[in-house]
């Protein structure tokens, strides 16, 4: 089972700030999760695609969407922070 996180925005796009699955043997990257997760949620997929969202795996902040979710026990997706 893989816990994916949303903080920010993006857990009001996802209706919670958290969920626990089993992903799919084909969701093997960053980039696989994303698709995944907008096949089945369009708003959530819009906004997790978003620029500035940035993904750590296992805790672990990721440099591309080409990292490796094979196996995570987390994932968090972060929108981007303002401040000023």
């Amino acid at each position: 089972m893989t816990t994916i996180l949303f903080f920010g925005r993006l857990s009001d796009a996802a209706g919670c700030s958290r969920m626990t699955c089993d992903l799919p043997k084909t969701v093997t990257t960053v980039a696989g999760l994303r698709a995944w997760l907008a096949a089945r949620d369009p708003i959530l997929g819009e906004a997790i695609q978003s620029p500035g969202v940035r993904v750590a795996v296992n805790q672990t902040f990721c440099l591309s969407d080409a990292d490796p979710t094979l196996g995570a026990r987390e994932i968090a997706f972060m929108s981007p922070l303002s401040g000023g």
